[in-house]
């Protein structure tokens, strides 16, 4: 699995990105592709991911009501999944990265086990 993470920058607190992410590869319907961040000197969070076998969709927290995940299966052998981010806030920078990740519940986006992820996308809220 090759994963590619693009649209990152600099906004301002209230502003809006979209991050997207190319997948190429076979994923299980074990797995769900997503997103989770890291910030410096914190521990990797679960920000959001979209399952294989549904395309059931889960947020951390923090995020919800703000970020919306979701996918384009266009092209046969690529997915692209996108990260809308709305109403961001400077809590929200981090360092993005898209990864493929085993899924198991309850609490999906705390327990998912990330097994493949890609180049991170640097985002940074501040005026």
């Amino acid at each position: 699995v090759q994963l590619q993470a693009s649209g990152g920058g600099l906004v301002q607190p209230g502003g809006s990105l979209t991050l997207s992410c190319g997948v190429s590869g076979f994923i299980s319907n074990y797995k769900a592709i997503g997103w989770f961040r890291q910030a410096p000197g914190k521990e990797r969070e679960g920000v959001s991911c979209i399952t294989e076998t549904d395309d059931a969709t889960y947020y951390a927290d923090s995020v919800k009501g703000r970020f919306t995940i979701f996918r384009d299966n266009a092209e046969n052998t690529v997915t692209t999944v996108y990260l809308q981010m709305n109403n961001l806030k400077p809590e929200d920078t981090a360092v993005y990265y898209c990864g493929t990740g085993y899924v198991r519940g309850p609490d999906i986006i705390r327990n998912i086990i990330w097994d493949h992820w890609g180049q991170g996308t640097q985002v940074t809220v501040s005026s």
